[in-house]
């Protein structure tokens, strides 16, 4: 249903170095990109893009906007999680079961967007 989701970015380059440390534990690596915007895909597709803004004002948050990223095991999720705090993301809720079959961790990348990592069943 989805082919990808795009993120906005203030500092493209530091967005990179988060995102190539980030995605390393669900096996994505940058696939294609631009001066203004970089491509991560996985195996099994799925990709997730950062950019500039096209019309170049300051890329924003929005309220209730969050990427949800889909692991293989809880290990996995600390991993993303664990990733995202050591590449200078901040928490938005510890790794842990939130229902009985969805294991989540949730975290902000540097300019702000929210993420989760997780695990169904």
């Amino acid at each position: 249903m989805i082919g990808y989701t795009t993120v906005g970015s203030n500092d493209l380059e530091k967005a990179k170095t988060f995102f190539d440390a980030v995605l390393a534990p669900l096996g994505a690596k940058r696939s294609f990109g631009s001066e203004r915007m970089q491509f991560y895909g996985a195996p099994g597709g799925g990709a997730l893009a950062v950019c500039q803004p096209y019309d170049n004002e300051t890329a924003s948050v929005g309220n209730g906007t969050m990427v949800a990223l889909t692991c293989p095991s809880h290990e996995v999720v600390n991993q993303v999680h664990a990733a995202a705090l050591a590449a200078g993301g901040s928490c938005e809720g510890e790794p842990g079961n939130r229902m009985p079959t969805f294991y989540g961790a949730y975290f902000r990348d540097l300019d702000g967007n929210k993420f989760c990592a997780f695990k169904m069943g």
